[in-house]
């Protein structure tokens, strides 16, 4: 089937539930995609497994897409191993309360997929039963793949070793530049930086404190010599080591 027949034999399957099929990119790997409202969520994929048409036996991935205020678009990809082709359904929840229902009845194997997209985005799969951690550990606080949530690691902590144009060897030779978006770290965290301590470049509140002077010299200039200490008045150069043959008597 091309991916306009399995978009429209979903339709046909789920009416009177308004959906929207579309055709994804891709060219030759496009995809029948098909949205539908969280309330049909169940319902389509067990259309898509049960019917004899689309006979979508195999469950791919499922996964999420924070739109922000739009809410979370919850999507699965669906195969046919006999038929060679493929639906991704697709479901948009609110963002105050993203709930939507489990599909691990329909296929045991999203209960991994449900458990990462849970922890990931925040996003409750009802009826799974077992939402339990799977990659971070249990201490750990928010949702790391929401839009809102800032990956501050490398701005709270010096990144170990020259990965950036400036940055010697060792680290730490040059202070890292927060990238675009990422607010100071006194924007952040539970525990803000005082008032009056932002580093360069940093805001009234944020940032690692500026290195205090003197700390660390000056590193020359490329290709310069250092200068060389001068001797202290009154000495003189070492004299040469007498050579071998005069304490030898001449001989070689």
């Amino acid at each position: 089937m091309t991916p306009e027949e399995v978009g429209a034999r979903l339709v046909a399957l789920l009416a009177p539930v308004a959906v929207t099929p579309s055709v994804s990119g891709g060219q030759r790997f496009a995809r029948a995609t098909v949205d539908v409202p969280p309330a049909s969520w169940l319902a389509a994929v067990s259309a898509a497994r049960d019917d004899t048409e689309l006979a979508c036996d195999f469950f791919d991935w499922l996964s999420a897409v924070d739109e922000l205020a739009d809410g979370f678009d919850v999507v699965a990809h669906l195969w046919s191993s006999r038929l060679r082709h493929g639906v991704l359904l697709r479901t948009r929840v609110p963002r105050d309360a993203p709930t939507v229902d489990s599909v691990v009845d329909v296929y045991p194997g999203a209960a991994w997929h449900e458990r990462e997209t849970h922890e990931m985005f925040g996003i409750d799969f009802a009826g799974h039963g077992e939402l339990l951690p799977l990659l971070l550990p249990p201490e750990f606080e928010g949702h790391p793949l929401r839009k809102e949530f800032v990956l501050a690691s490398r701005v709270a902590k010096p990144w170990p070793g020259a990965k950036e144009p400036g940055e010697s060897e060792a680290g730490g030779g040059r202070r890292p530049i927060r990238p675009p978006g990422v607010p100071a770290p006194g924007e952040w965290g539970p525990t803000p930086t005082p008032a009056g301590a932002g580093g360069v470049g940093e805001g009234p509140r944020g940032g690692t404190p500026a290195r205090p002077a003197g700390e660390r010299p000056a590193r020359p200039a490329p290709g310069a010599r250092p200068a060389r200490t001068p001797r202290p008045a009154g000495t003189a150069d070492a004299p040469a080591p007498a050579d071998r043959s005069d304490r030898d008597g001449g001989t070689p």
